[in-house]
């Protein structure tokens, strides 16, 4: 479970991508058709919606549909069962994603890694 930890402060202190920095390489690098993604609710929507800052992110569309049923329905709390299982399952995804994104990073660097090692051993 610590393993990235010891790669980030022990062992690969080098290679292992910095969360609070933006990432090195481009996005778009070995995907020749990767869709960008997009945030379905306007910054707008979010300000009327009165979600805090931490909660703005790509599944706030579901968060206010959730928090919608939850105002329209108040006494029935058991009434918005499937808004909140949407978007539990869209922050799921977006976790998922940005783990990949991250490992892809840190695979990258791997990768620089060990063809600038090649590069001066020739």
């Amino acid at each position: 479970m610590g393993a990235h930890l010891v790669r980030r402060y022990v062992t690969e202190t080098d290679t292992e991508p910095d969360p609070a920095r933006k990432f090195e390489f481009d996005s778009e690098f070995g995907f020749p058709e990767r869709k960008e993604r997009v945030m379905l609710a306007s910054q707008e929507q979010m300000k009327l919606a009165q979600l805090p800052l931490e909660q703005r992110d790509y599944c706030a569309h579901y968060l206010m549909k959730f928090m919608k049923c939850k105002r329209d329905t108040w006494p029935n709390f058991m009434a918005c069962k499937h808004e909140r299982h949407d978007w539990d399952y869209c922050e799921h995804q977006d976790y998922v994603m940005r783990m990949k994104e991250y490992e892809r990073e840190r695979r990258l660097q791997l990768r620089k890694k060990r063809i600038e090692a090649q590069a001066e051993t020739a």
